[in-house]
């Protein structure tokens, strides 16, 4: 492909880590916590349902979401977010998604589109601002949109939250669209109401997308994270605002691929158009299922006490180990591991081998410099906590041991 911007785009995480561990025998029976793939079942009401609906398989399904599922969307983000009935147009304000990916990789190509007719100067790149580490279909979107990639880095220094407003004047007023996710992927992070708020206000002052990832919203363990929403009503409206969300984590079930988009009508609009010439519709009867699981909170909340449980399983065998922390939500564990092993890469296959648990080195959540070839995640393992607790005290056992004695 010699000189193709596809050349930026690596191979995702998951190939890279098998060629890295090519070769290596693991000393135990495997574990499995590279990938955050929830392991329990799904919701018995998803089963039920699609079983009622199975003759929409024989239908093409509504482009932008059948009304049911887009009503049941909108009013849950009312309750979620203590917004008035009403609040939420579920006909110019929300549409489904075949889980969030694809939304949140067109939203890029829709915002540079809509930043290049408003710039004086076409020769200028626009801009789109994304997290590092990162979900690398951000960095994807900017690529293939023909925008310049700007990356913050997400440290411990700066709370794993990137300082969008310490960027130039320059380059705010190119952004096309700036990510959030929050709670963080890989880190664990929640950005504040306060935070979330003043990044819109910036997007509304230099006239760009905020695309807040909201796909860990559900697994919190004390207080429900801040969101996109949630700046809005402080903020007296949607505009500029893209808030992205799916039942994978919330419900358990990552092969449903029900998501939605919801936000901003002037953007939605340009959204949708796209879309309908190259996005992808869940068909009818999962988006029954969806429209179920959206309007049912007891499972939702039995889900989150399950993750809360997890994380406490691993906080009791990790506690004290030097680079471990808590996350404030979500289930990822983001270990420090450079003070034992130098490096997440060099971490990961240690572990595979001496304790047979694979994780997920943190340079593939991340993009390195271009000129050091360093990046914020080469100090980082990712660990998913999505398997039953024995499993997990299981992987922590031998984590901890391997960690205690490098």
């Amino acid at each position: 492909m010699g000189g193709s911007r596809l050349d930026l785009l690596k191979n995702f995480p998951y190939r890279r880590l098998n060629a890295l561990l090519e070769g290596l025998e693991p000393s135990h029976d495997p574990l499995f916590l590279q990938i955050g793939e929830p392991q329990d079942a799904v919701p018995d009401l998803v089963l039920s349902t699609v079983n009622a609906h199975a003759g929409l398989f024989g239908k093409y399904p509504p482009p932008n979401g059948a009304p049911d599922y887009n009503e049941a969307v909108a009013r849950w983000i009312e309750g979620r977010y203590g917004l008035g009935a009403g609040s939420i147009d579920p006909v110019t304000q929300v549409t489904a998604l075949c889980g969030t990916r694809e939304g949140l990789f067109q939203a890029a190509l829709m915002a540079v589109m809509r930043k290049r007719e408003r710039m004086r100067d076409p020769g200028i790149a626009p801009a789109v601002l994304v997290p590092n580490p990162m979900y690398h279909v951000y960095f994807g979107g900017a690529v293939v949109g023909d925008a310049e990639p700007v990356l913050l880095n997400a440290t411990a220094q700066n709370g794993f939250l990137p300082d969008y407003a310490g960027l130039p004047e320059s380059v705010l007023d190119r952004t096309a669209i700036c990510y959030l996710c929050t709670p963080g992927n890989p880190t664990g992070a929640v950005a504040s109401r306060d935070a979330v708020r003043d990044l819109l206000a910036l997007a509304r002052r230099h006239d760009f997308v905020l695309a807040v990832d909201e796909c860990y919203s559900e697994i919190w363990f004390d207080t429900p994270p801040a969101g996109g929403f949630d700046a809005a009503h402080d903020l007296g409206g949607t505009d500029n605002l893209l808030v992205f969300n799916s039942l994978s984590k919330r419900s358990g079930s990552p092969g449903l691929r029900c998501g939605f988009v919801a936000g901003d009508p002037a953007l939605m609009e340009p959204l949708m158009l796209l879309r309908s010439y190259g996005g992808a519709q869940v068909p009818g009867a999962l988006m029954a299922a969806g429209t179920a699981l959206w309007r049912d909170e007891d499972h939702a909340e039995a889900n989150r006490r399950r993750y809360l449980n997890l994380v406490e399983i691993a906080d009791h065998h990790l506690a004290g180990i030097p680079g471990y922390r808590k996350p404030e939500a979500g289930f990822f564990l983001w270990i420090d591991v450079s003070a034992q092993f130098g490096d997440g890469e060099a971490a990961a296959k240690q572990l595979w081998a001496k304790a047979g648990v694979k994780t997920l080195p943190g340079r593939y959540m991340a993009r390195p410099d271009p000129v050091t070839e360093a990046s914020p995640g080469d100090p980082y393992i990712r660990i998913a906590l999505v398997h039953d607790p024995e499993t997990v005290g299981e992987a922590m056992t031998r984590i901890g041991a391997v960690l205690r004695g490098a």
